[in-house]
């Protein structure tokens, strides 16, 4: 059976109630006992068993997941997600919720993470564009007792932040290799589309898709990145220009997670068919797919993203280390015929 507190007493030679001062991290224990009550959970094995523990204090996890305002397709299967969550992350006493804020705004941002009580909100999951007034506002949660996990989009010097999502210099690599190998040698100019720059896994894919593009296919030219900010007449208008300053363009790759526009106005002025790559599995891109709109997907399961966020969120509420292997989240291909 596993070993129990009074187990764990026994084998420390110490009163159940020094036991629970030093699981609680409270104070009033001399180091020396600290030490003796860690050496004896390494012997016996000890684990504590937090769900009892929690359901004895009434305590509930308080989980959000902070997401941009504005968003096609790919925003809402997030949220989708995440009230599957709160259903299933409420046996373990955890209540999960998103929020739809401004992110692309630092300084409102700043003022919303600002006014954030650690007492009230045990960890958050944020997906925003990297910001000096983000990444320091994320800095002060921390300090103040928060958890704080990067969802899909990361800061610069972050390294000690949790992240959640795929490796994207990674994806944009594979990118390059599909679009490569679909155009079988040809030559050609590639359009590459991004709703802004700003975005972290926007700059990072773009640098895989160069870096196998120009190592492996030197007979195709990269144009520069276009940039919509979700806007459909922006778009169609910048798309007006490229086609009609760049012939000869024979792919499209779409960095962001939301392709319906891009795609949708490319198909309205390409007069010869195109190779087009995008990113995340939407009602849109399943149709795209299956319609021969686009060839390929790259995605990254949004069940498992939320999942995996809620768990390292509560691990370190919980003090422990989460399960690297179970975390990490893989990048998928999707074709017309694996769907």
């Amino acid at each position: 059976m596993r070993p129990t507190a009074k187990d764990l007493a026994a084998e420390a030679g110490v009163s159940l109630a020094t036991i629970d001062r030093v699981l609680n991290g409270r104070s009033g224990v001399k180091a020396r006992t600290v030490a003796k009550v860690n050496e004896a959970i390494d012997r016996i094995g000890f684990v504590r068993n937090l769900s009892a523990v929690n359901l004895a204090r009434k305590k509930t996890y308080q989980f959000r997941f902070l997401l941009p305002e504005h968003g096609d397709q790919f925003l809402g299967v997030l949220v989708k997600h995440i009230d599957e969550a709160k259903k299933a992350f409420a046996t373990e006493m955890a209540d999960v919720a998103a929020i739809r804020f401004p992110v692309d705004d630092p300084y409102k941002l700043a003022d919303y993470l600002g006014g954030l009580d650690a007492d009230l909100t045990d960890g958050i999951a944020i997906m925003a564009p990297e910001s000096p007034q983000a990444r320091d506002a994320i800095n002060r949660l921390l300090e103040r007792g928060g958890e704080v996990v990067h969802f899909l989009a990361g800061q610069p010097k972050a390294d000690s932040i949790d992240f959640v999502g795929i490796n994207n210099h990674a994806a944009g690599a594979t990118a390059g290799q599909l679009i490569g190998r679909f155009l079988g040698g040809q030559e050609g100019k590639i359009l590459i589309v991004s709703e802004t720059m700003q975005s972290r896994d926007s700059i990072e894919r773009r640098l895989g898709f160069d870096d196998v593009i120009n190592r492996e296919y030197p007979q195709l030219q990269t144009l520069p990145t276009v940039e919509t900010y979700g806007d459909t007449e922006r778009t169609r208008r910048i798309f007006k220009n490229v086609f009609a300053n760049h012939p000869g363009i024979s792919a499209v790759y779409v960095l962001s997670a939301e392709a319906r526009i891009p795609i949708e106005e490319i198909s309205k002025l390409a007069t010869q068919p195109l190779v087009k790559v995008v990113h995340e599995r939407t009602p849109f891109t399943e149709a795209a797919l299956q319609n021969g709109k686009i060839d390929a997907v790259i995605a990254q399961n949004p069940g498992h993203l939320v999942r995996s966020a809620i768990r390292i969120l509560k691990a370190r509420v919980d003090k422990r280390q989460p399960l690297a292997s179970q975390e990490k989240i893989r990048i998928e291909i999707l074709l017309k015929e694996n769907l």
